[in-house]
């Protein structure tokens, strides 16, 4: 997890009643990371369990997300973040999710994709924008987003909302980009960002454009059925106005 994810779900939580219980995957707190890692706080009032497959700081239960041990359609919100590249049969993992998701859940997910190779206990897998609509699609409302360059993204996430659950509104998206354009951030080190910057000047932007454009980030509107107040594109115009942000984009399908 890095501090935009972390941004990610602060913005997600501050924008829509994520309704318990909540179950997060993969909440093993690495070392170094607990100030960004730890997500209860966030959550705060709400029955709150930390799933893993190995015990320690943030796991209340050990287990598999390839076969959870909660009841069909028991739980509020599911969080996975930067969990799924880990997950050998990570479809099967995604299938375990809308099972255990009540009709009107919450589900946030993320993963790496442009991302050195790291393990616990190895990492398998990479997922672009497309995929986590494909892995989502029975989730009719969602915003896909990504952090990066278009083609070469550093992460990618989606937050769905089960199908018994009111699609977001517009006020809803505008008011998520603007906490995500005040908490999203990335920072880099002043010696990085100048060693990069004189890196583009001799070679070009592009090797240099996954560290330089970490601030940057994209969030496509899916939504299968018409959500009040939006009657077509042009309504979301004013949201990207009010974004003190330059890098936000988004789309609305």
């Amino acid at each position: 997890m890095n501090q935009f994810i972390n941004g990610l779900a602060r913005a997600v939580a501050e924008t829509i009643d994520c309704p318990g219980p909540i179950l997060e995957i993969g909440s093993f707190q690495v070392a170094g990371q607990e100030h960004i890692a730890e997500l209860r706080s966030l959550f705060t009032g709400k029955d709150y369990l930390g799933v893993d497959t190995r015990t320690g700081p943030g796991v209340d239960c050990v287990a598999n997300v390839e076969a959870l041990p909660q009841k069909t359609a028991s739980l509020g919100t599911v969080i996975a973040l930067n969990t799924f590249e880990h997950v050998p049969h990570f479809w099967k993992g995604f299938a375990e999710v809308q099972r255990v998701l009540r009709p009107d859940g919450v589900f946030l997910v993320s993963c790496p994709f442009y991302f050195h190779i790291h393990s616990y206990p190895s990492d398998f897998w990479r997922f672009t924008p497309e995929a986590l609509k494909l892995l989502l699609a029975e989730f009719p409302n969602k915003i896909i987003g990504w952090q990066g360059p278009r083609n070469r993204p550093a992460n990618v996430w989606a937050l769905a909302l089960g199908s018994k659950r009111p699609a977001f509104t517009a006020n809803q998206y505008c008011h998520f980009r603007a906490l995500l354009s005040q908490y999203g951030r990335q920072p880099m080190a002043p010696l990085r960002r100048i060693r990069y910057q004189v890196g583009r000047w001799i070679s070009g932007r592009r090797p240099f454009a996954p560290y330089l454009d970490q601030g940057r980030w994209e969030t496509e509107w899916i939504r299968n059925e018409p959500s009040e107040g939006v009657k077509d594109r042009e309504s979301l115009v004013p949201c990207d106005e009010q974004i003190p942000f330059v890098y936000g984009r988004t789309r609305l399908h």
